[in-house]
């Protein structure tokens, strides 16, 4: 059913899971010896966070925040609220931010500037999908899944209205779904 909104396939499944797992070879290597914290971003990078961390053979934990700029249009709102904070403290840590999409970059430099302010050892950003023609902070992935143009893409926790999160890649949504408005 969700299938027909799709316009096509941007990257499937398996590029996906041999994606992550490069990325978690080079967490592992990065980070030998350590033992960093994942944060992820909720809602869009749970699915990209819960494969990454199974991927990762070093010791890790992990925490949550939902920070929103978006709502439920398809550009970023500019207003960024912090709807669930962190459960523990991140002072002297090693940190790793895990988000699902690094666009305008207005919410991940608030939250970059917040997680600072709470003296971490070190703060990193692992995002699956890169948007750099859309960036208007100075906001750069240390950990880059795929690098995508300007379009609106849904699946693999990815979004549009809380809807197509549960595809298993990540698509094109067809702009007929999103202009209705």
């Amino acid at each position: 059913m969700l299938e027909q909104d799709i316009e096509r396939v941007l990257f499937t499944e398996q590029e996906l899971k041999d994606r992550v797992a490069e990325i978690a070879a080079q967490i592992d290597k990065d980070y030998a010896g350590k033992e960093p914290m994942l944060i992820s971003v909720l809602r869009g990078s749970f699915i990209f966070m819960a494969d990454l961390v199974r991927s990762i053979t070093l010791p890790c934990t992990v925490d949550f925040m939902a920070v929103s700029s978006y709502g439920s249009g398809t550009t970023s709102s500019g207003q960024v609220k912090i709807t669930k904070d962190l459960s523990e403290s991140i002072e002297g840590r090693d940190i790793i931010v895990v988000e699902d999409i690094l666009d305008s970059g207005n919410t991940l430099s608030y939250l970059f500037q917040l997680l600072q302010a709470r003296h971490p050892a070190s703060v990193r950003l692992c995002t699956l999908l890169d948007k750099p023609s859309r960036r208007t902070k100075a906001v750069t992935a240390d950990y880059t899944g795929f690098t995508v143009d300007d379009l609106f893409v849904v699946g693999y926790g990815l979004d549009y209205a809380e809807k197509y999160r549960n595809l298993p890649y990540i698509g094109i949504l067809k702009p007929a779904v999103y202009e209705k408005g």
